[in-house]
């Protein structure tokens, strides 16, 4: 029954290996991460988007500065009315035949103040492209590292797994010999051997998972690879909290206001007098007399006043108004939870720690434990079940310190997601 046994144990294990082979193959790569920042904030299409938003504000604002110049057009028409036995346009109206060729120059004189308040709005706009931007390179930073830290306890955890399972292997080996000379019973010797398999399904498992995990990590960051490299411990360190006022998130709410403001100086604009003076010159004329000699030239204006428009002024800025009023309530909104995330945040990072360095002392204390029943083990003055007690004590301990750790580092991630 024994050899049974140690036969389905030795066919998991090398199930295991094949399965696994790949994450040992490549322990000569180690990546942090920032790389995996990094790749993914170079392969975000979003961000992508975003400068090319940023670019074609740029293209905008050099169309609106050229539309301010002078504009300068080629122009030609002719028309030709024949008069057919006394039937035919009145020549006084027609002139019969008429061409003209005609180039002209015109250029408003009232336009600066309308052209750099427009050129304010493409600005404004860009700036919220960019705050948009910041945001999205800080949602990315966060996910990226949110999945690097779960896929780096994945793979601690397999590490422990295996370090616990070579643990069990060699002390498999000393049972063996205990129970062929009786100090132990068959039965326990079997019990032992249970644990020992449970512990190997534990490693399979944890080795798929660190597998699918590190899947998601590369698909996050647009990386194409199914290898399985070795990670780097995060350093993360809760930055100092500097306040709301100087927070990216906020930026978005005072750039909406100043867009705002921009809407109502576009609006008076549109009330406020235009005028505009051109010059053409060229070839105009109707073949009636002379025709060589209607080379000329010709200057003009024109201007506009708005009179009245039935008071959709003052509607136009109402409707600006309301729409101040929905931005004021969205903030205090975001102000409130920004503060009540943050506090609670540090609150729950100040308990996680101290659970930390309790779990710690704790863990030293059941290594003790094990390496003394180790001990009386070999000798047949501790029980097995009591030795799998202790050894399933010291596996609930450390999974306990690596779901604190991942906690912690989550809380870090996210307390630093909002404190920029």
């Amino acid at each position: 029954m024994i050899k049974g046994v140690r036969e389905i144990s030795s066919i998991l294990l090398l199930t295991l290996l094949s399965y696994s082979g790949g994450i040992f193959l490549c322990q000569a790569q180690h990546k942090k991460v920032d790389d995996y920042i990094q790749k993914a904030l170079t392969n975000s299409p979003l961000l992508k988007d975003f400068k090319n938003q940023l670019l074609s504000d740029k293209t905008d604002s050099a169309i609106l500065r050229a539309g301010y110049r002078p504009q300068v057009t080629a122009s030609s028409t002719g028309s030709y009315a024949p008069v057919i036995n006394g039937y035919g346009y009145d020549n006084a109206l027609s002139n019969g035949k008429t061409f003209d060729a005609l180039i002209t120059a015109n250029q408003n004189i009232i336009g600066k103040s309308r052209r750099d308040i427009q050129l304010e709005g493409i600005i404004l706009h860009s700036d919220s492209i960019n705050a948009a931007s910041e945001i999205s390179r800080q949602d990315i930073k966060k996910s990226i590292t949110e999945q690097y830290i779960t896929t780096y306890t994945d793979q601690q955890q397999r590490d422990f797994y295996l370090e616990v399972y070579q643990l069990l292997q060699k002390e498999e080996k000393v049972l063996k010999v205990l129970a062929q000379k009786s100090v132990y019973k068959q039965a326990d010797y079997l019990a032992f051997l249970v644990t020992l398999q449970q512990q190997e399904l534990q490693l399979s498992q944890t080795s798929i998972q660190l597998k699918n995990d590190f899947a998601r990590l590369n698909y996050l960051s647009g990386i194409i690879d199914t290898s399985v490299t070795v990670l780097q411990e995060p350093v993360l360190t809760a930055t100092q909290l500097t306040g709301l006022s100087n927070s990216i998130f906020i930026k978005g709410y005072k750039i909406d206001s100043l867009k705002l403001l921009n809407d109502k100086k576009q609006i008076d604009l549109n009330y406020k007098p235009q005028a505009s003076v051109y010059i053409n010159g060229g070839y105009n004329s109707s073949f009636i007399l002379q025709p060589y000699k209607n080379f000329g030239t010709s200057v003009g204006f024109s201007v506009s006043v708005p009179v009245y428009d039935g008071g959709q002024r003052k509607m136009k800025h109402t409707q600006l108004q309301i729409q101040e009023n929905t931005r004021q309530d969205y903030l205090q909104f975001f102000t409130r939870q920004y503060q009540q995330q943050v506090n609670q945040l540090v609150q729950q990072l100040q308990g996680t720690q101290e659970l930390q360095a309790k779990i710690t002392r704790q863990i030293k204390f059941t290594e003790g434990l094990i390496n003394v029943d180790s001990k009386l083990l070999q000798t047949g003055d501790i029980t097995i079940a009591d030795y799998v007690i202790a050894i399933n004590n010291y596996l609930n301990t450390q999974y306990m310190l690596r779901q604190v750790n991942i906690s912690r580092l989550q809380l870090i991630n996210q307390l630093n997601y909002w404190n920029n």
